[in-house]
């Protein structure tokens, strides 16, 4: 997202913010993790099949074997770390169960937890793991069907895959905002607690 993207989405958030006293943050996250371990784990077993073949079918020495067996581990740790990148090797649980684990820290370090009657929302994304989430606050958890929140995220998902993703968080977001002035509508006093601007991790 360029500046110009993430001034939309961040007026965007303002605009919806006038419908409620609830209070938006976007965080856009191009990857909830580098999965860089399974790759290194592969490569470090198949490295341990190395010295088997060696030992069986000629009369190699210990250390050639061991230095053969050290370049070959760094070998396979750049071709695997390389095909790998993206979470290629990584199960789908796992990345989902990654990005809700960032959705869950964002949340409390985006200051989410400390609004006035307690009506933050956030709105997540990972774009890398395809997944969005939106966690609210106890002041409007619970009020709200999970499936009201996934009529916001499938969309914005669908979205992103087609390279809209600008188009899919304005509108996931003047959608939140709908949601929440039905549960939390605008104060006498109310004040914008939080920044509208979009968060790039």
């Amino acid at each position: 997202m360029d500046e110009q993207d993430r001034e939309a989405v961040a007026e965007a958030v303002r605009q919806a913010e006038t419908l409620t006293s609830g209070e938006i943050v976007v965080v856009v996250d191009r990857a909830a993790s580098s999965y860089r371990t399974v790759p290194m784990v592969m490569a470090l077993a198949l490295a341990l099949f190395v010295p088997w073949p060696l030992l069986l079918l000629t009369f190699t020495s210990a250390p050639r074997i061991f230095l053969i067996q050290l370049i070959s581990a760094a070998v396979l740790m750049a071709a695997l770390l390389w095909y790998g990148r993206g979470g290629r090797f990584v199960p789908g649980f796992v990345k989902r169960g990654r990005a809700h684990d960032v959705a869950l820290r964002e949340f409390t370090a985006r200051g989410l937890t400390r609004t006035r009657g307690r009506t933050g929302v956030l709105l997540y994304i990972a774009v890398q793991e395809r997944y969005a989430e939106i966690l609210a606050d106890s002041g409007i958890d619970g009020k709200v069907e999970h499936e009201t929140w996934r009529g916001i995220v499938e969309p914005l998902l669908l979205a992103a895959k087609e390279d809209r993703l600008r188009e899919g968080l304005i509108a996931a977001v003047a959608d939140l905002g709908h949601v929440l002035a039905q549960h939390a509508p605008p104060a006498a006093n109310d004040v914008d607690e939080l920044p509208n601007k979009v968060v790039l991790l």
